[in-house]
C-alpha cells in the first residue's frame, strides 16, 4: 500500500509480518478466482469486479474528512498508478486463462527485478552493485521458468511479463504518491480511475452471468478488499522497507492453491526459478535502504 508510515502504534514486527502474510494471502487469492472466473467470462468483467467492489467500500472512508479531503495536486500520477495497477491486473488475468496460474504470477511478481532498470531510465537513479546483482539473479529464475529451449509459444508469457512492467511502474508510482497524499485518497482515486478505465470494455463484452461466476466475481473483490485492510493495518506496526520483501509470499501460496485446486504441482525448472526470483528480488530490496517495493494494490 503506501509508504505513509506506520502510524502512532510502536513498532511490532511479529504482528506487521502476521498481517502482510495475510495481505499477500488474499493476493494470491485473487489470482486463483480470477483464473475460475475467467474461465466463465471476459477479463474486463472480472477487473472491474475487482475494483469496482473496492471502489464503493473505499469512498465512505475517503471522504470521512468532506471534499477537501479528495483534493489533490497529483491526479497525474494518480492516472498514471490506476493505468498501470489496471493494465497489469488485466494482463495477468488473461494470462492465467492461458498458462499454469504459478508460472503467471511468478513471472508477473518478478517486478521489483524490473524497477532498477525503470528507475534508472526515468530519472537516472543509480541502484547498489547488491540490487544489480539480486536483479541478475532473479532473471536467471525467469529464464527458468519461461524454458525457452522446450517452451512452445504462449500469448500468456508476454503478457505476464509486461504485467511485471507494469506492476513495477505501478509500485514506483504508490511509493511517490506516499510521500505527500494520505493512503485513502491514494486507494479512492486508484479504484475511482480503474473502474472507469475498465467499464466500457466490461460493458460491451458483458454476457447473462451464472450464478457460480457471481461468487467467483464478488470473491475477487472481496480477496481484494481485505488485501488492501490487512496491508494497511501492518504498516501501522511496521515500516514498508521491512515488510517489502513478504510480496514473495504470493508467489508461494499461489504455488499451493494451484496445486490443491488444480492439481498442478510445480515442476523442478519452476521450483527453481521460484527460489532465485524470490531470492535475487530480496537481495535486490535489501540492497536499498528504501527499497519502492511498498504496495501490492496495483
Amino acid at each position: 500500500m503506501s509508504t505513509t508510515g506506520t502510524g502512532h502504534k510502536p513498532e511490532n514486527l511479529a504482528v506487521g509480518a502476521v498481517l502482510t502474510t495475510l495481505s499477500f494471502f488474499c493476493v494470491a487469492l485473487v489470482g486463483a478466482l480470477g483464473k475460475a472466473a475467467g474461465q466463465l467470462t471476459s477479463t474486463a468483467v472480472v477487473v472491474l469486479f475487482q475494483n469496482l467492489i473496492c471502489f464503493v467500500v473505499t469512498i465512505p472512508v475517503a471522504i470521512r474528512g468532506g471534499p477537501a479531503s479528495l483534493r489533490t495536486d497529483k491526479i497525474g500520477l494518480h492516472l498514471l498508478r490506476a493505468a498501470t495497477g489496471t493494465a497489469c491486473w488485466y494482463a495477468l488475468f488473461a494470462a492465467i486463462t492461458m498458462m499454469p496460474l504459478t508460472n503467471a504470477v511468478l513471472l508477473t511478481f518478478s517486478a521489483p527485478l524490473w524497477m532498477p532498470g525503470i528507475a534508472w531510465l526515468v530519472s537516472r537513479q543509480k541502484a547498489s552493485m547488491a540490487t544489480w546483482a539480486g536483479a541478475a539473479i532473479g532473471f536467471v529464475g525467469v529464464i527458468l521458468v519461461l524454458q525457452p529451449q522446450h517452451h512452445h509459444f504462449n500469448i500468456g508469457t508476454p503478457l505476464a511479463l509486461a504485467g511485471a512492467l507494469l506492476l513495477a511502474v505501478a509500485l514506483m508510482s504508490v511509493r511517490w504518491l506516499g510521500a505527500t497524499e494520505p493512503m485513502p485518497r491514494i486507494l479512492f482515486y486508484y479504484f475511482l480511475f480503474s473502474t472507469v478505465m475498465v467499464l466500457p470494455l466490461a460493458l460491451v463484452e458483458w454476457r447473462p452471468l451464472e450464478p457460480r461466476t457471481w461468487i467467483y466475481l464478488i470473491g475477487v473483490g472481496v480477496a481484494q478488499l481485505f488485501s488492501q485492510v490487512f496491508i494497511v493495518l501492518a504498516y501501522r506496526y511496521a515500516s514498508s522497507v521491512k515488510l517489502g520483501p513478504f510480496i514473495y509470499t504470493t508467489i508461494v501460496f499461489t504455488a499451493l492453491i494451484d496445486w490443491a485446486i488444480w492439481h498442478r504441482s510445480p515442476t523442478l525448472f519452476v521450483v527453481l526459478g521460484m527460489a532465485l526470483v524470490i531470492g535475487g528480488g530480496l537481495v535486490a530490496i535489501r540492497g536499498k535502504t528504501d527499497a519502492p517495493l511498498a504496495a501490492i494494490e496495483s
